[in-house]
């Protein structure tokens, strides 16, 4: 007799969904995923959310479910690494071009915030970055996105390891004060000048980025309301950048 293999089925469920959102090429909610694979809803999220802790899947808020770095790991290599920094470069100059204003992209790596891309122009120059972040992550947008998407013990103690260097007037030296900022909940992370005057940064944390990653565009000062007033364009390159899941080298 030919012995039948022994199957896990919510191993085989698993294994349905990650082909289900791999074949469709784009993000989707829970409820598409439950009708294409044939699953109760309830069950479906219970395998999704799984799938998202374990890195296999992203949970990209407002749009659905989409492959996470870790398939991405198992099936990628040089090639698709470099198309995933094309992808992100072709969004980051989107942004740039959309609000005229130069666009940047920040990582945590190795327990540092660092610059990942910088999208500039003549037109849209970047901010001389006359202090490197591991002096200055308190006082730029960027930083302090990053920081927010932490946990408090983790933004403390990076608090602790880094400091609060004065570089402007602007800049919050009080580790309290800041800590309560990035507690707020804002939808925003804000430089008002800050880091270096005459010139403001408005960030948001790229969904379920892991690490932590954010997107930031930097104005003059005068023109913070008119970006402010533009919000969803930055925060529809962040929920693009969030569906480009290999790892972001920084630069």
């Amino acid at each position: 007799m030919t012995q039948e293999p022994t199957l896990i089925v919510s191993v085989r469920r698993a294994l349905h969904l990650l082909d289900a959102v791999g074949e469709a090429g784009r993000p989707l909610p829970a409820k598409a995923l439950a009708r294409r694979v044939g699953l109760p809803l309830a069950t479906t999220y219970h395998l999704l959310r799984t799938l998202v802790h374990e890195g296999y899947l992203v949970r990209v808020d407002g749009v659905g479910y989409t492959l996470g770095g870790r398939v991405s790991a198992l099936v990628g290599g040089p090639a698709q690494a470099a198309a995933a920094g094309v992808r992100r470069r072709e969004i980051l100059t989107g942004l740039r071009d959309e609000l005229s204003a130069a666009a940047y992209l920040s990582v945590l790596s190795d327990g540092e915030i660092r610059l990942a891309e910088v999208a500039d122009s003549a037109t849209a120059p970047r901010v001389d970055l006359w202090v490197g972040f591991d002096d200055a992550s308190h006082a730029t947008a960027l930083g302090k996105a990053v920081l927010s998407a932490l946990p408090m013990g983790d933004r403390r103690d990076y608090l602790h390891r880094h400091g609060l260097a004065d570089l402007t007037p602007h800049t919050v030296t009080d580790p309290r004060l800041l800590l309560r900022q990035l507690d707020a909940g804002s939808s925003y992370a804000l430089d008002r000048e800050e880091y270096a005057l005459g010139t403001a940064c408005v960030a948001v944390v790229v969904p379920a980025a892991a690490p932590p990653a954010a997107v930031a565009v930097s104005v003059p000062a005068r023109r913070l309301p008119g970006v402010l007033s533009k919000g969803e364009v930055l925060r529809q390159a962040a929920r693009r950048l969030a569906l480009v899941t290999r790892p972001i080298v920084t630069i």
